[in-house]
C-alpha cells in the first residue's frame, strides 16, 4: 500500500489533490480513498489531506501517520510544521519551492529522496492564479509512478470542465520539468 500526505492552505487545493489522485488510481484499476483533516480552520490555515492507494481493498480509515510520499503545496509551511514527520526513510517529499534541493534538504532536514518543482511560477504561467494542485501532481506523478498521467488528465478535464485545458498544460510542465534527487 502506499500512503500520501498532503500539506497545504485552505483554498489551495490541498483535499482536491488528494480527492484527484484517488479517482486517478480507481481509474488504473486500483483501490484507493481520499480523505482531508481540518476542524474550523479558514483560507490561508494550514490543512492536510490524505491518501491511500494499493492493488487490494483498503480497510484502513485512519490518518496516514507513515507516509510514503509527502506533498508539499505551500513551502511556507515547512517554517511551521515539520512537513517530514512520519515520513518513512524510503519516502519521497515532494515540494513546490523555487529553492535548490540543497536549500531544501538544509531547511527541512529531509535526506532522502526529494523531488522539486516551482508550482506556483508555473500555475501562474498557465492559470494565472498561485493555486498549485493540480502542478504538484504532474510533479507526483513523476516523482512516484503511483499513477498514471493519462487517467489523472482524465480526472482533471471532468472535474475542471472549462478550465481544464489550463490545468493540464501546467500539470504536463510539472511532470515534465521536476527535479528530483535520489538524496543521501
Amino acid at each position: 500500500m502506499l500512503e500520501f500526505r498532503f500539506h497545504g492552505r485552505g483554498g489551495q487545493g490541498s483535499v482536491t489533490s488528494a480527492e484527484l489522485l484517488a479517482i486517478t488510481a480507481v481509474a488504473d484499476n486500483k483501490f484507493a480513498q481520499a480523505f482531508p483533516s481540518f476542524g474550523p480552520e479558514r483560507r490561508g490555515a494550514p490543512v492536510q489531506a490524505f491518501a491511500r492507494i494499493d492493488e487490494e481493498q483498503i480497510l484502513n480509515r485512519s490518518k496516514v501517520y507513515t507516509p510514503d510520499v509527502v506533498l508539499v503545496l505551500d513551502y511556507t509551511l515547512t517554517q511551521m510544521v515539520n512537513v517530514t514527520t512520519g515520513l518513512k526513510p524510503d519516502g519521497i517529499l515532494i515540494v513546490s519551492t523555487g529553492n535548490t534541493p540543497e536549500l531544501v534538504r538544509e531547511e527541512t532536514g529531509w535526506k532522502g529522496r526529494l523531488a522539486i518543482v516551482d508550482g506556483v511560477k508555473i500555475a501562474m504561467t498557465h492559470i494565472k492564479r498561485p493555486i498549485n494542485n493540480t502542478v504538484m501532481l504532474g510533479a507526483l506523478i513523476k516523482a512516484s509512478g503511483c499513477v498514471s498521467m493519462e487517467n489523472m488528465k482524465e480526472a482533471v478535464k471532468e472535474r475542471f470542465g472549462k478550465i481544464a485545458a489550463v490545468n493540464m498544460a501546467a500539470l504536463t510542465e510539472a511532470f515534465e520539468t521536476v527535479t528530483i534527487s535520489e538524496g543521501e
